[in-house]
């Protein structure tokens, strides 16, 4: 539970980049592109991410710039890279200067991705299964 409640006090602390570009990222929505802010996963907490994609979009600070935190950062995106996910990451001035040309990029990488199946195969599919009676 404390993953949870973590995750949710990250989404209430946004940094001013994060913020910027998760207005933005909302505006993908009609597209099919629905992104999660800070969602746990495998011990990390991902800045954003469109699971039906496999797509992971890091703003990364100052602090990534050190060279024990970028080397944790290429580990991590390893560690997803194996999943089948990928990592865009982009710096908080491209997201302050360029944020047009930033939501483009994560949507066209996410677009040129193929759809992810559901986490558990018994679901049925939105649109339901079997027989159309109507």
């Amino acid at each position: 539970m404390a993953i949870i409640a973590r995750a949710r006090a990250m989404r209430k602390a946004l940094t001013p980049s994060e913020a910027r570009l998760w207005v933005a990222l909302r505006e993908l929505r009609h597209e099919g592109l629905h992104f999660r802010r800070h969602a746990p996963l495998r011990g990390y907490y991902l800045d954003f991410f469109c699971w039906a994609r496999g797509v992971i979009v890091e703003v990364d600070g100052g602090s990534h710039l050190d060279e024990d935190r970028a080397r944790q950062d290429r580990v991590r995106d390893v560690v997803f890279a194996r999943e089948g996910l990928i990592t865009l990451r982009y710096d908080n001035l491209m997201v302050r200067d360029e944020l047009a040309q930033v939501v483009e990029d994560v949507r066209g990488r996410c677009l040129a991705r193929p759809t992810r199946s559901p986490l558990r195969g018994d679901h049925p599919p939105p649109q339901g299964e079997g027989e159309d009676f109507s």
